[in-house]
């Protein structure tokens, strides 16, 4: 049972800790459709935190900060899963997407590039372009999962990823070696919205492109992760 000073405490450092439910939805929020709205991401993430504060162990060596990441992160994830926000159309093209990539990797041995990827589909360059933009939001779940463990975002070097808790070794090497295979400027994009948690905008800014574009190679870095995971089995 709380004391009156445990309560005292609990709502201090729920309000600490408002800041973090707020910056983990925006950082959901940016490649989600309009209809899910920043608010309902912050009340899954409210009961995230409450959920922490509730079961945080101080004995068991993590910071109640990482363990709070953890449970906010994972609750509004289990919020959108509860959601059929994703239309049908948007996860064929995704699939298809995926499926080009993991074939002509095979073929050509290394990552294809756009256009390789856009003639392989049959469309025009911007018409592929446009299907990465329409379908980023569609690649949200399967990568937020992976690294839902996590407490913080993971590090891209090869090797110091934290999934020990969610993936077993041969599956965890597998994303590794998948990460680091990516094109340079994939891979810095991933570190730079992953780790370092900047917004499409400054991730822009530091690769010398648009929200567009990044969005754009966001979707496709993750169809490629997802083609070499799909083809691991």
């Amino acid at each position: 049972m709380y004391t009156a000073q445990g309560r005292i405490q609990q709502r201090e450092l729920l309000t600490q800790y408002m800041p973090l439910v707020r910056r983990h939805a925006l950082t959901l929020q940016v490649r989600l459709p309009a209809s899910i709205e920043l608010d309902d991401l912050i009340q899954a993430g409210t009961v995230g935190l409450l959920e922490a504060l509730s079961r945080f162990d101080a004995t068991q060596g993590a910071s109640f900060a990482t363990f709070a990441s953890q449970r906010i992160r994972g609750a509004m994830l289990d919020e959108l899963r509860t959601r059929d926000w994703l239309p049908r159309s948007v996860r064929r093209a995704a699939r298809a997407v995926d499926d080009t990539i993991r074939r002509l990797e095979q073929q050509l041995g290394r990552p294809p590039e756009e256009g390789e990827i856009a003639r392989d589909l049959d469309m025009p360059l911007n018409e592929y372009q446009q299907l990465l933009n329409d379908t980023n939001s569609g690649q949200l779940l399967p990568f937020e999962e992976l690294v839902a463990d996590g407490s913080e975002p993971a590090s891209f070097d090869a090797g110091n990823l934290p999934f020990d808790q969610l993936l077993g070794d041969q599956q965890r090497e597998t994303l590794v070696a998948a990460i680091d295979a990516l094109p340079e400027r994939e891979k810095l994009l991933m570190a730079l919205y992953y780790q370092e948690e900047l917004n499409l905008k400054e991730v822009g800014a530091v690769l010398g492109v648009t929200e567009s574009r990044v969005s754009q190679l966001h979707s496709q870095a993750i169809s490629r992760l997802r083609a070499r995971l799909n083809d691991a089995g």
